[in-house]
């Protein structure tokens, strides 16, 4: 049986919190509700959301999709957590007397493509995913024809296909579920934006709004999503973790077909979504990818970019239509693409859940039950997610991840 939390607020100079968790969008939810379902720990949960419509979040605006084709062993094992639950949210996130959470997820898979240039690189992955029980499967050029007879197949050698353990939800929808599960145990979230993180020494001591609300923390998670390297220097802390915009295209075509989530060799990815498509795009190496909080959807890239790559790839794009287009954010860390997870060395209490770069939503699952057993048991007990600390910030040790879309 979970213990009950109060959730009284004590008035502006008086409040206090066990748990501060700055940022209430996927991963801040998550940490929260895998804390709140710990037996072993009955604090006091605040989080503080500055939107809570969640309108702008890069939660609510991304493709929502989860992968198990990466390059390195523990990005694999994070999102093996993660499909285990949104396979079945229910076994976490159900709420008794409520109906069992709905995130619509579709296992569609995802293609990676490569041409010769890329085949290494594509077969070195394979070889580790595979041996980390991914459901993948490699394919030669014949095979991909035959498998997927949409595809132009004359510049490509090979493809990996997740077979199973990869696809596509309603991202809403399972931050709705985290959400109400955080509240159902006594979770409280506040509506404001963190101002000042007040320090002493090596310890965080309290996070003050910009209203003035003063509340003193045990531990402070910081979970702001693009304004991760704002709340970082609030504490004194550097962060190299910049947002930056990614947008997504959402088009309609007289080809109808199912597709997986295909990354192009180009850089340009699409995947069914429901009768249509949408598509988006990484920039490619030596391209501008300036830091901006800006969220103005820009279709002159589609018209530039990623049309002539979807045209290309797959001959019935050539007459598809935009429907609509929308941008979101990635949170880069600029070091290496992974997540810094865990505390700062100079402050222990202060623990980061910053720079996914666009891997958050799938990574939450892992992040937030790997925090909670930071806090509760001061270790990480289930998977090791010491990697991603701070010190390899430090040592200028980047761990390298081919698989970066």
């Amino acid at each position: 049986m979970q213990p009950s939390r109060s959730t009284t607020v004590s008035g502006p100079s008086g409040d206090r919190a066990d748990v501060v968790i700055v940022g209430g969008a996927i991963i801040g939810s998550a940490v929260a509700t895998f804390l709140a379902l710990r037996d072993d720990f009955d604090g006091r949960i605040v989080v503080v959301e500055r939107d809570p419509t969640y309108r702008t979040s890069s939660t609510t605006l991304s493709a929502a999709s989860i992968r198990q084709q990466f390059s390195t062993p523990l990005n694999i094992r994070i999102s093996q957590f993660g499909i285990q639950l949104i396979r079945d949210p229910a076994a976490w996130l159900a709420v008794p007397g409520d109906s069992p959470p709905e995130i619509d997820f579709v296992e569609g898979g995802y293609l990676f493509l490569a041409t010769d240039a890329g085949r290494a690189t594509l077969e070195a992955n394979h070889a580790l995913q595979a041996s980390l029980g991914v459901d993948v499967v490699l394919l030669d050029r014949g095979e991909l024809a035959g498998a997927f007879p949409w595809l132009n197949v004359d510049d490509l050698v090979a493809g990996s296909h997740g077979r199973s353990g990869e696809g596509w939800f309603d991202a809403a929808a399972l931050l709705g579920a985290f959400r109400r599960r955080a509240r159902s145990l006594g979770v409280e979230y506040r509506v404001g934006e963190v101002a000042e993180i007040e320090r002493d020494g090596d310890c965080a001591r309290a996070v003050r709004l910009a209203d003035g609300e003063r509340i003193s923390a045990g531990w402070v998670v910081n979970a702001a999503g693009p304004r991760a390297a704002g709340v970082a220097a609030m504490a004194g802390l550097e962060l190299a973790v910049e947002p930056r915009k990614r947008l997504v295209y959402h088009v309609e075509s007289p080809a109808r077909f199912a597709a997986p989530l295909t990354v192009d060799p180009s850089g340009v990815y699409f995947r069914s979504e429901g009768p249509a498509y949408i598509a988006g795009f990484s920039p490619r190496a030596g391209e501008p990818d300036p830091a901006t909080l800006d969220l103005r959807a820009d279709r002159a890239p589609f018209e530039e970019h990623v049309w002539p790559a979807l045209a290309h790839r797959v001959p019935g794009f050539e007459q598809l239509r935009l429907l609509d287009a929308w941008a979101g954010h990635y949170e880069v860390h600029t070091l290496d693409h992974n997540a810094v997870i865990g505390p700062h060395p100079e402050l222990p209490n202060f623990l980061f859940a910053n720079g996914f770069s666009g891997h958050g939503l799938q990574q939450a699952p892992a992040v937030g039950r790997g925090l909670a057993e930071w806090i509760a048991a001061r270790r990480y007990e289930t998977l090791d997610l010491s990697p991603l600390g701070y010190e390899r910030v430090i040592r200028n040790e980047p761990i390298v991840e081919r698989n970066v879309i």
